[in-house]
């Protein structure tokens, strides 16, 4: 047997029929104040049925735009890996910069000048004098005399 609670829900809900219909209307003490309660309750229940969608709604709406920002490339771990990795290459080329440099004391582009002369038929009262300082790393030609330089001379 069930009890009124029951047999009250399932009349709501509109589940009783035949005799169970009959009986349970029939100990119903007002019976148009229990309709109205009806169609309150069912008033109620599509009232909260739009609602129950709209939040459903709203939170699938929230959850698809939450899902591409978590779901990007670019997270803080993946930057973090990148940086540290990019800091490592960098520390491993200026190591291997550094250990091939050459001595300080002696440059890889030096020059050394073997000759000097001022040819006679251009100038004849030139002459070079040449000045070199080593621990500085300089030397100068100094050229005295000198009346002016042929084009095939000329720096290019």
């Amino acid at each position: 047997m069930k009890t009124f609670e029951e047999k009250w829900t399932a009349w709501i809900d509109d589940q009783l029929t035949g005799r169970e219909l009959e009986e349970f209307e029939a100990s119903l003490p007002d019976k148009a104040t229990a309709q109205t309660e009806k169609q309150s309750a069912k008033q109620l229940g599509s009232l909260l049925r739009e609602q129950m969608a709209r939040e459903r709604l709203d939170r699938e709406d929230r959850q698809s735009t939450a899902r591409p920002s978590s779901t990007a490339w670019w997270t803080i771990r993946r930057l973090l890996w990148s940086g540290a990795t990019a800091l490592a290459i960098f520390v491993i080329c200026t190591v291997v910069v550094i250990r091939n440099k050459p001595s300080p004391d002696q440059s890889e582009y030096l020059t050394q000048i073997l000759n000097y002369r001022v040819d006679p038929a251009i100038s004849p009262n030139a002459t070079i004098t040449m000045f070199e300082k080593k621990d500085e790393h300089v030397t100068v030609l100094w050229v005295d005399g000198l009346q002016s330089l042929p084009p095939e001379y000329a720096a290019k």
